[in-house]
């Protein structure tokens, strides 16, 4: 029997290529694995952040010493947030003054996790990767760490106004990203160094595609520990800082396994 020759390259990617046919149609094996992808993408855009996921976050602050903040954008709902991206990219007044009143001159780094268009990313790498995170920031001489605060109803331009008004020199926002039909659970990190309003895409970097079969837990922190890095000693991000962190990461693509 002839080898198939499109199974090595099946077996290679999730990517919906060489997917057969039934007549002029699809395979039904097919049409029910889209169905299904599809649902998954749209329930991730519209979960919410859990109690448990609020919790176990909180748990890995108070290990390594650092308290997490609550706080949440100026969406009243998820309906709205899907609406007004504008509304998710500005804190409510209520969050503004609880931040406020933890202004620290002494923060060099804001870490902001957000639920963005993917809770489910947060729920289920978040807390690996941020274990593994931190330790790479505290190493050596240290990078001083405010509070971690995890924001609701998040766009990626909200650790703008978060960092500015904590007095960070840069923040980490990890968020959930947009869902596809192979990933509906990757998570991405963005960088920016004097966060403030106003801010470009092109004044940061990003790290993005944390996932099972993506970029594993220890690659990524650590591309996020040498970009902060390099970032606050060259004080740029963006286009200005380029990610020369390749040749001493640790190369695990696709095993960025549960906790």
């Amino acid at each position: 029997m002839k080898e198939d020759p499109w199974r090595k390259l099946r077996e290679a990617t999730s990517a919906r290529i060489a997917l057969g046919r039934a007549g002029g149609s699809l395979p039904t094996r097919e049409v029910v694995s889209f169905s299904m992808a599809h649902a998954a993408a749209r329930d991730a855009v519209h979960d919410e952040l859990s109690e448990s996921d609020l919790m176990a976050m909180e748990e890995v602050c108070r290990r390594v010493g650092l308290g997490m903040l609550r706080l949440h954008s100026a969406v009243a709902d998820r309906a709205e947030y899907l609406r007004r991206p504008d509304l998710g990219r500005q804190l409510d007044a209520g969050s503004v003054e609880l931040l406020a009143r933890h202004a620290s001159e002494l923060c060099q780094l804001a870490v902001v996790i957000g639920d963005g268009l993917s809770a489910a990313a947060v729920h289920a790498h978040v807390v690996a990767l941020v274990t593994r995170l931190l330790p790479l920031l505290a190493a050596d001489d240290g990078v001083a760490l405010g509070h971690v605060v995890v924001a609701s109803g998040a766009r990626v331009a909200l650790g703008d106004e978060i960092g500015a008004i904590l007095g960070a020199r840069m923040v980490v926002t990890l968020i959930g990203e947009r869902p596809g039909l192979s990933a509906p659970d990757s998570l991405g990190a963005y960088l920016t160094f004097a966060p403030k309003p106003g801010r470009t895409d092109a004044e940061r970097n990003c790290v993005s595609n944390i996932h099972y079969a993506g970029l594993s837990y220890d690659e990524a922190a650590f591309k996020i520990a040498w970009l902060v890095r390099e970032g606050l000693a060259r004080e740029v991000t963006g286009v200005a800082l380029k990610d020369e962190s390749a040749d001493r990461a640790p190369r695990r693509i696709g095993t960025a396994l549960p906790e």
